[in-house]
């Protein structure tokens, strides 16, 4: 008995070593290789002038009135500034519907990333925008090191007028 108490010993010392060292480094292993990732950025579109990143189409046909399709290809960057650090485009369309007189615009929007770390990788966003307050929509997939990507966005607009809008984006993802 004493014999095979002293050969699981090392084994025990071996597994609370290897427990300390992953609590130290504050990450754990996940049999799956699936990651979690947090993405923060702003995103910046031009609304009117020479380089215009938005493109509206109201009123497609004389009725209904309470309905336009936008496509944008607008700017990811570092920070609020214009001319902060880009890191990608996000490119897509939104459906905007009034008929009750709430609003929403239903947003199809990828995020792809032309630098730093994500260079060469997208995120796929689907979901409602509103224009008051935290807007929360869903990451639908990814490719890149963002390959089958599920999680969520939370935006808020920053500053908005006739010229420019700009709004933070916080993503959180869990990935491959």
């Amino acid at each position: 008995m004493a014999a095979s108490a002293r050969a699981t010993f090392p084994f025990f010392l071996l597994f609370l070593l290897s427990a300390a060292i992953a609590f130290v480094d504050g990450s754990s292993v996940d049999p799956t290789g699936e990651k979690f990732t947090h993405v923060h950025f702003y995103f910046h579109e031009t609304r009117s002038g020479p380089n215009t990143t938005v493109a509206n189409y109201k009123n497609l046909t004389s009725t209904p009135s309470f309905a336009y399709i936008g496509v944008f290809d607008n700017y990811l960057r570092v920070g609020t500034d214009p001319s902060s650090a880009l890191l990608g485009r996000a490119q897509g369309a939104g459906v905007f519907a009034m008929p009750d007189g709430r609003s929403g615009l239903l947003t199809a929007t990828e995020f792809v990333f032309t630098a730093g770390k994500y260079n060469g990788s997208t995120l796929t966003m689907l979901g409602m925008y509103a224009a008051a307050g935290e807007v929360e929509r869903s990451i639908i997939g990814g490719s890149g090191r963002f390959r089958l990507a599920r999680g969520y966005v939370l935006s808020m607009v920053i500053s908005i007028d006739d010229l420019r809008l700009v709004a933070k984006f916080d993503v959180y993802v869990k990935h491959y």
